[in-house]
């Protein structure tokens, strides 16, 4: 994020938190050096229904740009989550590290509200390298959206998967597909259920088979 277009924030916390006043302070810094536009913080006890919509259970929780974090930060870290606002490599290294760490729930909620993490989190499905554990938290943040249709505006990102040289790609890719629906992931994966690989043609059948299921 640009110096001239920072990122805003919001801080909820609430009395007697040890963490907040931490993690208040580090924003404020961030605020006064220009690094955050705009600071917003909100005591839950004061707009507890503000904070059920926001899925929030726990102090503090902190939202910088599309990035929403629970509990205790350093200032440092909340300068770092600043500076990567911005970008798509940052916001690959949001998804990656809030997937490793199991915030699973944060990540689904987050990804509801700031649609610019879907494609970085469609990327992060074709990269082999990423830890099985990110792996399989993508997996169950397609299988939670996808079926509610936060991903058929990212459905040409998907169709890419599934023409990825990689076969364990296109086979995530034929399961996303049959969470999302529709005519061109119909024929995508009846293309695709003629795949090379045997554990392709298998989960697109399934896909295929479910999608059958849900036309009826």
């Amino acid at each position: 994020m640009s110096e001239s277009n920072p990122p805003d924030a919001e801080l909820f916390i609430a009395s007697g938190c040890a963490h907040c006043p931490v993690v208040l302070s580090g924003l404020a810094e961030l605020v006064k050096a220009g690094r955050i536009g705009r600071l917003t913080v909100v005591n839950v006890a004061s707009e507890p229904e503000t904070a059920r919509q926001r899925g929030i259970r726990s102090v503090p929780w902190t939202r910088i740009g599309p990035f929403e974090l629970i509990g205790n930060h350093s200032p440092q870290e909340l300068a770092d989550w600043a500076e990567r606002a911005g970008s798509a490599a940052g916001i690959g290294e949001y998804l990656t590290s809030q997937l490793a760490a199991g915030e699973l729930d944060a990540v689904i909620a987050a990804c509801r509200r700031h649609p610019v993490l879907l494609p970085v989190l469609l990327e992060l499905a074709a990269d082999l390298e990423i830890p099985f554990a990110v792996r399989i938290g993508i997996g169950a943040v397609v299988e939670d959206l996808g079926p509610q249709g936060y991903l058929n505006d990212h459905l040409e990102n998907v169709l890419a998967l599934a023409d990825d040289p990689q076969p364990q790609v296109r086979a995530d890719a034929a399961h996303f597909l049959g969470l999302i629906g529709g005519e061109a992931a119909h024929a995508k994966l009846t293309e695709m259920a003629n795949d090379d690989d045997a554990q392709v043609r298998e989960i697109a059948t399934d896909s295929l088979n479910d999608l059958e299921t849900t036309r009826r």
